[in-house]
């Protein structure tokens, strides 16, 4: 995705184990019961006590000492830890451990210094960042300005083709200023481009690595050679991965508690949960919503959930079609049962959203702007007659719409089969076309995958604490625009954002574009969803929120008394 970096569901949240079509519509059969029986009666009584129950954890309780060595599980193999490559959950979570930005994006979505020292904004088109002396790579060798200028500058080249393209489409140069210092310079103001170095586009490797790797840098056989509290060790293809303890890390108050992490490749959610539960693994990110009653009651560990930027949103990928009338966009997300999702499909956890992002990047925002916020919103709640009669009056009169999915897991498949009964309920054909997970994949890659559908799912999260890294994502020609919406006033206001330094225009100008992007719903947005892990009760530690992808988050795992 040369500039796509912003993942999806199961781009970003994508999960590779795939089934067979006959399994997908035995599944959605029994989604749509569970939609149903969400809706209504004890089920819905029982799952609303749940969601009642779950609550935001910062912090798990501290570690009584170090581990030898522990096991966490992902639900897909990476194809690469090369960082200009990635973009999704399974190979975020391995390289934050091994690799680190210039800046640190926190746990609780603050952003601080990391392997820049210090930096400064001489002038609205000038960054200039102060190496931090001291630090060395995981082969002994020491980090200069030559390193950073290499690792950056390939995010601007077309033949590496970068995933964060993108965040550098405003850099004009990044040169070595001082023996370790670096200036970036950019064609204009850019609100968000400093942000971004403390996620993928910050990674710093050694210079010598990238050129002596090529095209073979972050594979099984070279793996990548970084600064982080964890080195990497082996990959064996189609098992596991496993890192080791840098003991040579800088910053020896951070320094790894364990002395190995096994990252085991499990696809099959119900594995991972049968895992959990007998100790064959110590953890986890993304516990299947499913067994969160289950692993909720264990005495096999425990289950957290955290601070999280995702929403659940159905991508419209046909404008030309029946959804080309933001009036019928309107009237189907009415028409969507969302609570009942989330009952149903995301074990009673999360919150209905009419928004694409969540509060949580709103954080820089003057008060009276999130309180303009909450009151300006457009608001979608569940009423299928008045969403019927909207269809209606913008001729909807059924039309075929088809939805694409993956047998992913029973979330997705409650998901799309809610949005289909909508569908139904406003007067449209739905048609669902169940797809390979590795074919799914490429509606977030490639348009020719997308022709002839008009919805898919995605589990969309942001890489910084600013809702401009989603709307960002529908500006007129970006790569992630997949329905290629197109609104002149949206535009302007992103411009208006990306050009805005000063916090309180940021945020009007978001405000802006948020307000457009609810009204227009180029995306429909269901609900919110919290970080979940699971962690044995062997270990504890971990901080859980979203910041895992790019947070050394493993280094903080030790024993638990």
């Amino acid at each position: 995705m040369s500039s796509a970096r912003s993942g999806s569901p199961l781009n970003r949240g994508r999960r590779t184990h795939s089934r067979i079509r006959q399994a997908a519509a035995a599944a959605l059969a029994s989604a749509a019961l569970l939609v149903t029986s969400a809706c209504s009666g004890a089920a819905a009584d029982k799952d609303a006590d749940r969601a009642a129950a779950y609550r935001i954890t910062d912090k798990t309780p501290a570690t009584t000492g170090n581990v030898n060595s522990f096991t966490w599980s992902v639900y897909a193999e990476p194809t690469t830890i090369d960082y200009a490559y990635s973009f999704d959950f399974p190979p975020n979570q391995i390289l934050s451990n091994v690799c680190e930005s210039l800046l640190r994006w926190n746990p609780d979505l603050t952003t601080s210094p990391g392997l820049a020292a210090s930096y400064t904004n001489p002038a609205p088109t000038t960054w200039v960042y102060q190496i931090r002396p001291g630090v060395r790579f995981h082969d002994g060798t020491a980090l200069t300005a030559d390193d950073v200028v290499a690792s950056l500058s390939r995010n601007l080249d077309p033949e590496t083709a970068s995933v964060w393209a993108n965040q550098y489409k405003n850099v004009k140069s990044i040169d070595k200023t001082g023996p370790m210092e670096v200036t970036v310079t950019l064609t204009k103001p850019d609100s968000t481009f400093n942000k971004y170095l403390a996620a993928g586009p910050g990674t710093v490797e050694s210079a010598a690595t990238l050129a002596k790797s090529g095209k073979d840098y972050g594979n099984p056989q070279t793996g990548v050679n970084c600064t982080g509290p964890f080195s990497f060790g082996s990959w064996t293809s189609g098992q596991s991965l496993t890192l080791k303890r840098f003991d040579g890390y800088w910053n020896q108050e951070r320094k790894a508690k364990s002395g190995e992490v096994k990252f085991v490749f499990l696809a099959d959610a119900t594995t991972r949960v049968n895992a959990f539960q007998s100790g064959e693994v110590d953890g986890g990110w993304m516990v299947p919503p499913n067994a969160y009653a289950q692993l909720g009651s264990t005495q096999a560990g425990k289950l957290y959930f955290g601070r999280n930027t995702t929403v659940a949103d159905e991508v419209v990928a046909n404008l030309k079609g029946p959804l080309g009338d933001p009036k019928v966009r309107q009237a189907l997300l009415m028409a969507i049962d969302r609570k009942g999702i989330v009952k149903a499909g995301a074990g009673g956890v999360g919150e209905v959203s009419d928004s694409l992002v969540t509060d949580n990047l709103w954080a820089d925002a003057p008060p009276a702007t999130r309180e303009a916020l909450l009151k300006d919103l457009p608001k979608y709640p569940y009423d299928p007659a008045k969403a019927k009669a909207l269809a209606a009056e913008a001729g909807v009169n059924g039309q075929e719409v088809v939805i694409a999915t993956s047998p992913l897991d029973s979330q997705t498949t409650i998901i799309t089969q809610a949005v289909a009964q909508a569908a139904t309920a406003i007067g449209l054909k739905p048609r669902i076309d169940s797809l390979s997970a590795e074919k799914y994949t490429t509606l977030f890659t490639d348009p020719a995958a997308r022709e002839g559908i008009d919805l898919f799912l995605t589990f969309w999260y942001t890489s910084i604490t600013d809702p401009l890294d989603m709307f960002a994502s529908l500006e007129t020609g970006a790569f992630s625009n997949y329905g290629n919406w197109s609104d002149p006033a949206f535009d302007a206001a992103v411009e208006k954002a990306v050009g805005a330094y000063d916090p309180a225009q940021h945020a009007a100008a978001n405000a802006e574009a948020q307000q457009i992007a609810s009204r227009e719903l180029p995306w429909l947005p269901l609900y919110t969803l919290p970080v979940s892990v699971f962690m044995g009760k062997k270990i504890t530690g971990v901080q859980p929120s979203i910041a895992y992808l790019y947070y050394p988050w493993a280094a903080e795992i030790g024993a638990k008394g």
